[in-house]
């Protein structure tokens, strides 16, 4: 407990720029560690990014089919057995079931790792909420994030949201979108408090700056609101008002919002557009069908009405962009629903974090390798729902 604490002691007192050398130092000195490293997961995913000064000289290593990614993929701890006889434990790092990257330590004898494996775990814990910390003062954990330079564009757009997964009792979310370096105008958004959870799922028109521009308008605004107290149809009409004072109708953004009751399952909606909400119940993938409401901004003083619908423990929500069920293939022909439900129904054993990177990952064979037109977001919602004493 004395190394712990001394552990966690240096990474809250370390300056943010110096947070991983203050992490080598301290389980140098209380663990015997041989040698320790951070990899970040890269906006797209694909890789686990070195956390190192630029220029990066340390090779990335994959999510997949990695001793660093099979510890990302599972959230446990893996050890592995260097040639020299020391081992290496890889510790996922993340804050609330939001992946942020993995902790490599390697130790000197086995007997080691397998006494300081639940304290490493922890330190490792510890670090990400740090990193998360020192991110307000530092780019060097968002530089080492990226594995390609970022659009503009897409700078503004990752800025803007909550993380890429998250876990409650109740529930758990994960979100991707791609193209990860080239973004537009698809985005989402969550926010929870003691009894509800929020999700909007966003989906602008335009490329570039401008769909980045109208996105952080849009967002903003239903944050504006939303932190003001007010219900989800007035958040829809609010932002609509901000979004049409500024566009007057020349440019408007789609949006799927949700208010769920963590207690009884119930959810708010108000679909304004483009985005489609999938449910997997019992093996089965149906499509959960809105009336339709115009977009937020195409005209002047729209007002939005709040529907309702009753998710169950056990259900997987799928959300998706136009740019995921409408996606072409080479010889013209839509993903679709028929294709969609099933790339859902095959990663139906997946946690709820790796569902969207699997589905991006069956859209791109649709595409045959092309260049996508349009972003993809994709969010899967598992819900567990509150039992009772909670």
């Amino acid at each position: 407990m004395k190394r712990f604490k001394a552990a966690e002691r240096a990474l809250r007192t370390a300056a943010p720029h110096a947070l991983l050398d203050a992490a080598r130092t301290v389980l140098a000195d209380q663990y015997g560690a041989d040698r320790v490293e951070l990899f970040m997961a890269d906006y797209g995913l694909s890789v686990l990014q070195p956390v190192t000064v630029l220029p990066h000289t340390v090779e990335p290593v994959p999510v997949h089919n990695s001793p660093a990614g099979r510890a990302f993929g599972s959230q446990q701890p893996y050890r592995e057995e260097l040639r020299d006889g020391r081992v290496c434990l890889y510790l996922p790092v993340s804050v609330r079931g939001d992946r942020l990257g993995v902790l490599a330590v390697t130790l000197p004898a086995a007997e080691a790792a397998r006494g300081y494996e639940s304290e490493l775990a922890e330190i490792a814990d510890v670090l990400g909420h740090e990193v998360v910390v020192a991110e307000r003062d530092t780019d060097v954990f968002l530089q080492a994030r990226r594995k390609d330079r970022l659009t503009l564009a897409a700078e503004m757009q990752w800025q803007l949201l909550p993380g890429r997964s998250c876990s409650r009792p109740e529930y758990d979310l994960g979100a991707q979108l791609e193209p990860a370096y080239a973004i537009f105008g698809d985005n989402f958004d969550w926010s929870s408090t003691a009894d509800h959870l929020m999700l909007y799922v966003t989906n602008g028109m335009g490329e570039g700056i401008e769909a980045s521009l109208l996105t952080n308008l849009a967002i903003n605004a239903l944050r504006n609101a939303r932190r003001a107290g007010i219900g989800l149809a007035d958040q829809a009409a609010l932002a609509d008002q901000a979004v049409y004072a500024h566009y007057r109708g020349r440019c408007y953004l789609s949006v799927l919002m949700f208010d769920f009751d963590l207690a009884t399952g119930r959810a708010s909606v108000v679909d304004a557009g483009s985005p489609q909400l999938l449910r997997l119940r019992g093996g089965t993938v149906e499509q959960v069908a809105f009336d339709d409401q115009l977009p937020l901004g195409m005209f002047e003083e729209t007002d939005y009405v709040e529907q309702h619908f009753q998710v169950e423990p056990g259900d997987r929500l799928v959300f998706v962009s136009d740019g995921v069920h409408a996606v072409a293939s080479p010889r013209g022909e839509a993903y679709g629903q028929a294709a969609l439900a099933r790339a859902i129904h095959s990663t139906r054993l997946l946690p709820a974090a790796e569902v969207p990177g699997a589905i991006l990952r069956e859209l791109t064979g649709h595409r045959a390798g092309a260049r996508p037109e349009d972003d993809a977001l994709i969010v899967c919602l598992d819900w567990r729902g509150r039992t009772r004493g909670q």
